[in-house]
């Protein structure tokens, strides 16, 4: 399959490459049945001739080429309604009927806010264009009204508000939010590519539009990704600054499999500056060794590293609910378990040369020694709860 990109240095089309290339290049095997073999690019610094050339082999057409903040409103018409013209025609000159996908917007409905946008009006023109060209030529085409969009490499400070803030605060620079209780309705970016996939294999998500909102629909004119978030601004700003202070809690916050949550997070990480990209950890450092605290989630416990220098034992303490998983990484240990009012002792002789994870059990207390007498010993330990100074569960006892 030969595929044309249009618009392709724009947010959209540098991810939508990406993603068509490690397909191409047999990177992303989630799509067996996909078979790319030329994937061409054009933009604004391409030529005519290689537009010519493309439009000619193409086996299917994303059209994101598109203007939204030019100087001049006359450039929407340039832009978004003559281009579309000019690649219907090139299409047509080579008798190619492959399907076309076109970005047009929600405000394409020229409704509530959208009325009188003179961007919308230009992205309803070249949607009309679009499904005349359909009628005339029976190609397949694909219309999506896309909302607000966000994900990495968006530009910030242009035309989304959420590659803004993220920008910003990732940056320590101010954000101004007039009306917090404004709902955006929000695409992530890599939900929208993979409906771009799915389009290429022929499996589209068809829909009518009802004023702003898709209903989908086998046979709908329009097209739609069935997965968008609706999120108030002041919503969005209070998540990002709690992101922006993990490095100081070490507090993860719930981002469940698909949220929005997970999506901005991801983003937010994407415009870190290099000297926020690492930060140090605070070591609790005596002559045993080290501890540190490396994560702290908000209801699956804690991680932490735990560092003993050559012959020393640590713990001999026990704890009522909490418990534990010990995995040494590194090193040679003796881990010991006894249950509390009793003088059976458990003993779990493990290695960083064959990584397993013992049970802290409660009610037992416990410790872990380093048998080497030369070499440090590297010890990963994860608690089922976040350790509360108010409330430790922690309990001096000897092993043995």
């Amino acid at each position: 399959m030969n595929i044309l990109i249009t618009g392709a240095n724009g947010f959209v089309g540098k991810n939508l490459t990406v993603s068509l290339m490690n397909i191409k290049e047999n990177k992303d095997r989630t799509h067996p049945n996909l078979t790319i073999d030329n994937i061409f690019l054009y933009d604004v610094n391409s030529t005519e001739t290689e537009l010519d050339s493309a439009c000619e082999k193409a086996d299917f057409v994303f059209n994101l080429a598109g203007v939204n903040r030019p100087q001049d409103p006359k450039e929407y018409i340039e832009g978004n309604l003559n281009f579309t013209e000019k690649l219907l025609t090139l299409l047509k000159k080579h008798k190619n009927p492959c399907p076309v996908m076109i970005s047009s917007s929600t405000q394409a409905s020229l409704m509530g806010r959208f009325e009188g946008s003179e961007y919308g009006k230009s992205k309803k023109e070249a949607e009309d264009l679009l499904f005349a060209y359909s009628e005339e030529t029976g190609a397949r085409v694909l219309v999506y009204r896309f909302p607000n969009l966000f994900g990495k490499w968006c530009r910030p400070n242009y035309n989304s508000a959420v590659a803004t803030f993220c920008y910003n605060i990732a940056n320590d620079l101010e954000i101004k939010v007039n009306d917090p209780s404004v709902e955006l309705e929000l695409l992530y970016i890599d939900d929208l590519v993979e409906e771009m996939i799915s389009a290429l294999e022929g499996n589209e998500h068809r829909c009518q539009i009802d004023g702003l909102t898709p209903v989908f629909t086998e046979d709908g004119r329009y097209c739609a990704v069935p997965v968008t978030h609706k999120i108030t601004l002041g919503e969005i700003v209070g998540l990002l600054r709690k992101f922006a202070k993990q490095p100081e809690t070490l507090m993860m916050p719930r981002i469940p499999s698909g949220s929005f949550e997970k999506k901005l997070y991801s983003t937010y990480l994407s415009y870190l500056p290099k000297e926020k990209a690492s930060f140090p950890l605070r070591m609790n450092v005596d002559n045993r060794g080290s501890f540190t605290e490396l994560l702290k989630t908000a209801d699956c416990g804690q991680f932490s590293v735990n560092i003993s220098e050559p012959g020393i034992t640590k713990g001999q303490h026990w704890h009522h609910t909490k418990w534990e998983f010990f995995i040494v990484v590194c090193g040679e240990a003796l881990i010991q378990q006894r249950k509390i009012g009793t003088d059976e002792v458990l003993n779990f002789t493990v290695s960083g040369d064959k990584i397993e994870a013992v049970h802290m059990l409660p009610g037992y207390t416990h410790n872990i020694i380093n048998l080497s007498e030369t070499d440090k010993l590297v010890t990963l330990m994860w608690a089922n709860e976040s350790f509360d100074p108010k409330k430790p569960d922690t309990f001096f006892e000897i092993v043995e």
